[in-house]
């Protein structure tokens, strides 16, 4: 049994089979292998969270083989208690030697990997120069989905993120927003996140007035006003799995202007939760919401994607945008957060995240999305 405080933990096992299918999905994109560094793709694949340093750390998955870990000396205890070790051999290599020496074995000398985008430029000119017959190409680029699809235990963290997330919103109306700086509430953001059991908070956006016309407005000390639109976009990390969630509230009663952008924002938001289902095109989010606020002239104040995935980072693929013809498949997650930003004034966001179920969508986030009035 779990609970939203106690998900069910991941296996050896989970991460064994996550390793064979990152090595399997590598070979039927005609990749020798995968390369990973420390950072999302080995917190998922194994299970290690080790620091990114000018020391050689990487995973090496390679089809039909046991995967191996390189890792220095000095860090293969840690790597030992990492849930996935006993799904992998370790390799540890010591300060004085050359870590390409231990790698470079592993590695087909003419073979085209897969590596992870956030490797640093030191450690692939490291590997090319002991192998200049290899190649290489971004994980993003060859593998883009490599972590979109989540298994049951994720979405179980994913859902006690995305409701920590809600519990924030429903707190944070209740504090007073006129007189106080974005900052302020940015701050009373970030506390409740971690009260609802966040360990990590990554972004606290509050855009009030004309800031909410920046999409990624970082909250600043302009004091917000009554009369003033808030767009709030706030999220994090929860037992190592991603919330994001936005609304937009207002301090007193709304115009009959800024009532009528919102209501277009939530229509639009509305249509693009319906839009999802097993098969259809990521592109197809896109346009469900975009079609509504451009219906109603706002096209054009419409200026980013609808979404994007997330999991054990707030933002990865896959991309709700124009272009992306990636079907959904049951157990992607990502954001539906449709906008209408107009300069100088103010802007309009709401964002859920979305689950693709066997025949729909299903939202992780249960706050009442109408626009909020604020003291």
């Amino acid at each position: 049994m779990s609970s939203p405080n106690q998900p069910v933990p991941f296996t050896a096992d989970d991460y064994r089979a996550r390793m064979a299918r990152a090595a399997e999905s590598a070979a039927e994109a005609g990749l020798a292998g995968v390369l990973v560094a420390p950072g999302p793709d080995l917190v998922h694949l194994t299970g290690y969270r080790p620091v990114n340093t000018e020391r050689l750390t990487l995973l090496v998955l390679r089809a039909g083989e046991d995967p191996v870990l390189v890792v220095p000396t000095l860090e293969a205890p840690d790597a030992e208690q990492a849930v996935g070790s006993p799904a992998l051999t370790l390799r540890d290599w010591t300060d004085g030697k050359d870590p390409y020496a231990v790698a470079a074995p592993l590695l087909d000398a003419g073979g085209r990997f897969g590596i992870s985008d956030n490797a640093w430029a030191m450690h692939l000119l490291g590997l090319q120069q002991f192998l200049p017959g290899t190649s290489y190409v971004s994980l993003t680029e060859a593998l883009p989905m490599l972590r979109a699809v989540k298994d049951a235990a994720e979405l179980e963290r994913l859902a006690a993120a995305g409701a920590a997330a809600d519990a924030t919103y429903e707190e944070i109306l209740k504090v007073r927003f006129s007189g106080r700086k974005e900052t302020d509430v940015a701050a009373d953001l970030a506390a409740l996140l971690k009260q609802f059991g966040h360990s990590q908070v990554d972004f606290t956006v509050v855009g009030s007035g004309p800031n909410g016309a920046n999409p990624h407005h970082e909250a600043g000390d302009r004091t917000i006003e009554r009369g003033d639109m808030v767009v709030l976009d706030f999220g994090g990390l929860k037992h190592g799995y991603g919330s994001d969630t936005s609304r937009t509230v207002h301090v007193g009663e709304p115009t009959a202007e800024e009532q009528r952008v919102h209501d277009i924002v939530r229509e639009a938001q509305e249509a693009g939760c319906r839009a999802v289902r097993p098969g259809t095109a990521c592109q197809e989010i896109d346009r469900a919401a975009r079609a509504v606020i451009t219906e109603f002239g706002y096209g054009e104040r419409f200026i980013h994607r609808t979404g994007h995935g997330i999991g054990v980072t707030t933002h990865e693929p896959p991309y709700m945008i124009e272009g992306e013809e990636q079907l959904l498949v049951p157990g992607m997650c990502f954001s539906v957060e449709p906008g209408i930003y107009l300069p100088g004034r103010f802007g309009v966001r709401i964002e859920d995240i979305v689950t693709v179920t066997d025949d729909g969508g299903r939202r992780l986030n249960s706050t009442a999305r109408e626009l909020a009035v604020v003291e």
